[in-house]
């Protein structure tokens, strides 16, 4: 597939762009993003350029009690418009990276589209997600935790550069752990909606489950799983009862040509549970309808070999996310 979630660590792209908002509110479009940082660092982590300002967001600042940020001190700042030009130039042709991904891109790309602007973002890395694979042992993945835990000083929690520059700090790191242990990195693409004037505007980032439960397998369903290797177009359900994260495991399913199944029925073939006596939910529905289960470690070394299953139904040789007639579509 040209187009799919996630990619391994040994292939960490062409750069990052790490981002950090401070805002006036949790809602893009209703609140404003009153300052804004990006690293341009290279495949390497190495810091290539970067742009770091206030803004004046034309709107009371909000809580001032968490991010210190006075209407006084953005008065004379310059507008999001004044600077998409120069954050544009930094992410072009990289990953953008923060930590809770969707918060920051989110309020990015609505500010963006109040300034008539267009980022050229692609492809999109969360690195709560990533912390959250790397199975680190620690108490939560906050940013202050990771950064106690890689020996980083976060000298100004809040601060959208300080926030920016320690999370590209712990990046390099975490790349490295992450090609260590062979986990994957959790890279989205974005969609995009193309309006029929030819504009084209991004869309929030949306849960990965929600979008794969929209997305036809491109191979026929071979039935249930009976021990043997993986078949390409396998339902696959993911139960409450897995110590890795759902994204990783759906991002797993749909690059090997499996389906993701948001509910089990007769026509599912197997479930990731890794608690066989389960006495809820998905697992609990698999053991009723003799669905076999997979722990999700057996999952994870079952789908890096999958063998060929039943025929193709659809053509997937070209992924895209940018949707036609203002409407979501993958083609």
């Amino acid at each position: 597939m040209s187009q799919c979630w996630g990619r391994p660590a040994t292939e960490p792209g062409s750069g990052w762009a790490v981002v950090d908002v401070e805002t006036s509110g949790f809602h893009p479009g209703e609140h404003r993003v009153l300052s804004v940082a990006v690293l341009a660092l290279d495949a390497d982590g190495r810091v290539q350029g970067s742009v770091a300002s206030l803004l004046n967001p034309g709107v009371d600042p909000g809580p001032t009690h968490i991010h210190g940020l006075t209407a006084e001190m953005l008065e004379d700042q310059p507008t999001f418009a004044e600077i998409a030009g120069d954050v544009a130039e930094l992410m072009a042709g990289r990953t953008l990276v923060a930590h809770n991904a969707a918060f920051d891109y989110s309020f990015l790309v609505a500010e963006a589209e109040l300034a008539g602007a267009e980022l050229p973002i692609e492809t999109v890395m969360c690195t709560v997600e990533l912390a959250r694979r790397l199975d680190l042992g620690l108490d939560n993945v906050r940013l202050e935790t990771l950064a106690r835990h890689w020996g980083q000083c976060q000298t100004r929690p809040h601060d959208a550069f300080d926030d920016a520059l320690v999370l590209s700090k712990l990046l390099v790191p975490a790349l490295a752990l992450a090609e260590e242990r062979d986990v994957w990195l959790p890279v989205r693409p974005v969609t995009r909606r193309r309006w029929p004037n030819g504009r084209v505007t991004h869309e929030e980032l949306r849960p990965l489950k929600a979008l794969a439960s929209r997305l036809p397998c491109p191979y026929e369903n071979p039935g249930r799983y009976n021990g043997g290797p993986l078949l390409r177009g396998m339902r696959v359900a993911l139960s409450a009862e897995c110590s890795r994260t759902h994204e990783e495991l759906v991002e797993r399913m749909l690059y090997a040509g499996l389906a993701y199944a948001d509910t089990v029925d007769p026509q599912t073939s197997l479930v990731v549970c890794n608690d066989a006596r389960s006495a809820r939910g998905k697992g609990l529905a698999a053991r009723e309808l003799g669905v076999p289960l997979l722990t999700d470690s057996e999952f994870m070394a079952g789908v890096r070999d999958v063998s060929a299953g039943g025929g193709i139904v659809a053509d997937a040789a070209e992924v895209s996310v940018v949707p036609d007639d203002g409407q979501f579509a993958l083609f």
